[in-house]
C-alpha cells in the first residue's frame, strides 16, 4: 500500500518517550496479515478433544465475550445462569448437549468452544459506529471484518462516530476483557487537532486532574507536536477508557478538538500506512507479545499468512 507523504498537519504515532512493553511497541510490519485454517474444522477438533468432564462454565462464557470471569461468577452467585433447567453453581462445567441460560434466555455456548485467537487492526474512519447494528442505519465497523464461522468479533474498548483510529478487535473474549477493565490501566494515546493556542497553565491542569460530571481524569502525558495556523497537534495518553473522555478534558479547558484519531492501544501502535477501511491481523509473534502484555498464557500457533485487506 502506498501513503501519502506525511506534513505537519498530519497526526504523528507516539513517539519515542511512550512507555514501550517487552522493549519496544508492539507495531507489526505492513503486508501480511493471518487467517486461520477451517474454523469448521477446528472446531470438531475442538471439541473430539473436550473432556469428558466438560469446561467451567464462566471460562467458556468469559471466552466468547459475555462478561469477565469474575462477572460472569457473581452471576452464578446470584442465580441468574441454568444449566439444564437447574440453577448453576460455580463448579459446574459445560459438556455437549448441554442447554445454557442467563437470566431465562437461551445462550449458545457451542460457538464459543476455544478455537485459536485472532486479532485485527482495524483503523476506523470517522462516520462508523463500533455496534453490530444501528437503528439510524449509519455504516458499523464489524461490517468491514472478515467473517468468522464459529465466534464472533468483540471490539477491545470503543471509539465515538466522529473518532478515527485504532480499534482492535477480537475473537477471544477473555483477551478483550484483560485489556479493557478498568485495573489494567491500559494506556491509549490519541493525536488531537485542537483551534488556537493552549496556555502551560492549561496544559499542566489537565495533567494534574480536572473534575469532569463522572469523577475527576487527566492526561498522563500531553506531547506537542507543532502544526498551522490556527491549528495545532497534540498527543495525550490516559489511562482508562471512560466515554469519550480525551473530548470532555479539552473542553472542561473550553479549547474545541477538531479531530480526534487513536493511534496506540496498550502495546499495539495503528501501522502508518494503514488506510481507513482497512485491518491488520497480528502475527503468530505478535500474539505472543500480546498475551504476555495482558499476563495470559499464549497459544501455539495454528495459523498461516495472507495478504493484509
Amino acid at each position: 500500500m502506498k501513503s501519502k507523504k506525511p506534513t505537519n498537519r498530519s497526526p504523528k504515532q507516539p513517539s519515542s518517550r511512550s512507555p514501550k512493553p517487552s522493549g519496544r511497541p508492539l507495531k507489526p510490519s505492513q503486508g501480511s496479515a493471518q487467517q486461520p485454517n477451517n474454523p469448521l474444522k477446528q472446531l470438531a477438533k475442538n471439541k473430539a478433544e473436550q473432556s469428558a468432564d466438560g469446561e467451567r462454565i464462566q471460562k467458556v462464557l468469559a471466552r466468547g465475550g459475555i462478561g469477565s470471569r469474575r462477572e460472569i461468577e457473581r452471576w452464578i452467585d446470584e442465580g441468574r445462569l441454568k444449566l439444564n433447567g437447574k440453577t448453576v453453581g460455580l463448579g459446574d462445567r459445560l459438556k455437549n448437549g448441554d442447554h445454557l441460560q442467563i437470566n431465562d434466555r437461551v445462550v449458545h455456548w457451542e460457538k464459543f468452544v476455544e478455537q485459536p485467537t485472532r486479532v485485527l487492526l482495524y483503523h476506523k474512519p470517522v462516520g462508523e459506529v463500533v455496534t453490530r447494528r444501528d437503528p439510524e442505519g449509519r455504516p458499523v465497523v464489524f461490517t468491514q471484518l472478515p467473517k468468522l464461522a464459529i465466534s464472533r468479533w468483540i471490539a477491545v474498548g470503543r471509539l465515538d462516530i466522529n473518532t478515527s483510529g485504532l480499534l482492535l478487535v477480537t475473537n477471544n473474549g477473555e483477551l478483550a476483557n484483560r485489556l479493557m477493565h478498568p485495573s489494567t490501566q491500559v494506556e491509549r494515546e490519541y493525536a488531537v487537532r485542537i483551534l488556537g493556542e493552549v496556555s502551560a497553565a492549561t496544559l499542566a491542569k489537565l495533567k494534574q486532574g480536572v473534575e469532569l460530571e463522572d469523577g475527576k481524569a487527566k492526561f498522563d502525558e500531553i506531547i506537542f507536536f507543532g502544526g498551522e495556523g490556527a491549528n495545532k497537534w497534540y498527543n495525550v495518553i490516559v489511562a482508562e477508557g471512560r466515554n469519550r473522555l480525551v473530548r470532555r478534558l479539552w473542553e472542561s479547558q473550553d479549547v474545541t478538538v477538531s479531530r480526534l484519531m487513536r493511534v496506540r492501544y496498550g502495546p499495539v501502535v495503528l501501522p502508518e500506512r494503514l488506510k481507513t477501511h482497512s485491518f491488520y491481523e497480528l502475527t503468530d509473534k505478535e500474539l505472543e507479545l500480546l498475551f504476555e502484555f495482558a499476563g495470559m498464557a499464549g497459544e501455539k500457533p495454528t495459523i498461516t499468512a495472507k495478504p493484509v485487506k
